[in-house]
């Protein structure tokens, strides 16, 4: 398995895992919980996990790239 797999893989469920961090927040509303979470909490990791995802998306982009210049090569 390519790396560029591996890593579109991890954008695809973190991104996943932010949208429902999301929407449990909004459900959660400003005083209440959501599975025992607060709902600063859960927006917080919904933007910890969304900066991941663009992150893993953008890394995703330049390893495909690398992957066409150099087709052996694994770094």
């Amino acid at each position: 398995m390519k790396y560029s797999q591996i890593m579109h893989a991890t954008m695809i469920f973190t991104g996943i895992l932010g949208g429902i961090a999301l929407v449990g927040a909004w459900i959660a509303g400003g005083s209440g919980t959501f599975l025992g979470f607060s709902a600063s909490l859960l927006y917080t990791n919904a933007l910890n996990l969304q900066i991941v995802a663009i992150s893993a998306g953008i890394c995703t982009l330049v390893r495909r790239q690398m992957e066409k210049e150099n087709p052996g090569s694994f770094f």
